[in-house]
């Protein structure tokens, strides 16, 4: 059995936020980013602009070189799986979400996360601008490495690229992740 991912969330130092991803003898430190509100209480809500606290179990692993999800998420998009691999990540990371002209805002990679003994997540898949897409709770790359280490996101976890590039590699479809904070959640 793999060790889960932990994600320590500093609210009072965001720079000092960090993940470790833990393989056998190799363990990985990498740092993150993470909602630009704040945190929620294990077990409370999501909710736009903060990052949930709590355990969760990995469900999809998008990027250009891999594609893995569950079968009953491919079976709940209506599309198939072969559709959803040639173009789903493309069309995610296609969006400017923030309006500023950019795009690419999940970098390499998007690593899905579900709850666990949770509320569930209300995200889904959708047509946005356009694009078939799925937004869910995430940990994923940016287009900005300033980003990470920050208190900026939608809510995800953010990481820069050579960590994203080691998760993308290395995380199983469900593989646990455990947020945690330091500083009080927002019940």
């Amino acid at each position: 059995m793999t060790e889960p991912i932990r994600i320590e969330l500093d609210l009072s130092d965001p720079s000092r936020s960090f993940g470790v991803l833990t393989r056998g003898k190799e363990r990985t430190v990498f740092k993150v980013g993470f909602g630009r509100h704040g945190v929620t209480c294990a077990g409370s809500r999501f909710e736009e602009g903060y990052t949930p606290l709590g355990s969760f179990r990995v469900n999809a692993i998008l990027s250009d070189g891999r594609f893995v999800m569950e079968p009953a998420l491919i079976a709940q998009s209506g599309k198939s799986e072969a559709e959803l691999r040639t173009t789903l990540f493309r069309n995610m990371n296609a969006i400017d979400f923030s309006g500023d002209g950019e795009t690419g805002e999940y970098g390499i990679g998007y690593v899905s996360l579900a709850p666990v003994n949770s509320v569930k997540q209300p995200f889904a898949f959708n047509t946005y601008d356009g694009r078939f897409r799925w937004y869910s709770f995430a940990i994923h790359g940016s287009n900005n490495d300033q980003r990470i280490g920050q208190q900026v996101t939608g809510g995800c976890v953010n990481v820069a690229e050579p960590a994203l590039r080691t998760l993308l590699a290395a995380v199983q479809l469900g593989d646990e992740v455990v947020i945690s904070a330091k500083g009080p959640c927002t019940p």
